[in-house]
């Protein structure tokens, strides 16, 4: 159950984050850029995804959406080892190409974040 909390925990967060960024995008953009060329940025990226990731595929079984969450598991950790090998120098290039997109973008992914986030909260009550 307590992989169901953190997945649940997680969901919560993603949702509100893309309440935030439909609300106002660079409460949300301005600290990432501001933070973007950090190792604790980099680090965090990897292991809040790890994190996730192996919540998701031990919860899958006991959730509405099993196969869905495990896959969700496995492409998050495949993700977290990209992250991970990608270095810091591409880790800070990819965050500046990213948050390029912030301004042209930024509201589809805050929509994009509510509907993941309200998804996991679903998918785990």
């Amino acid at each position: 159950m307590m992989m169901g909390y953190i997945i649940l925990v997680f969901g919560v967060l993603i949702l509100l984050a893309g309440v935030v960024i439909l609300a106002k995008p660079e409460s949300i953009f301005g600290i990432l850029r501001s933070h973007s060329e950090s190792l604790s940025v980099h680090i965090l990226a990897v292991a809040t995804r790890i994190v996730l990731g192996v919540a998701l595929i031990v919860y899958a079984g006991d959730s509405k959406h099993p196969h869905i969450l495990e896959i969700l598991g496995w492409l998050t950790i495949a993700a977290a080892i990209g992250l991970g090998v990608i270095g810091r120098s591409n880790f800070k290039r990819l965050m500046k190409w990213a948050l390029a997109l912030a301004l042209p973008y930024g509201r589809i992914g805050g929509v994009v974040a509510v509907l993941f986030g309200g998804f996991l909260v679903y998918a785990v009550l």
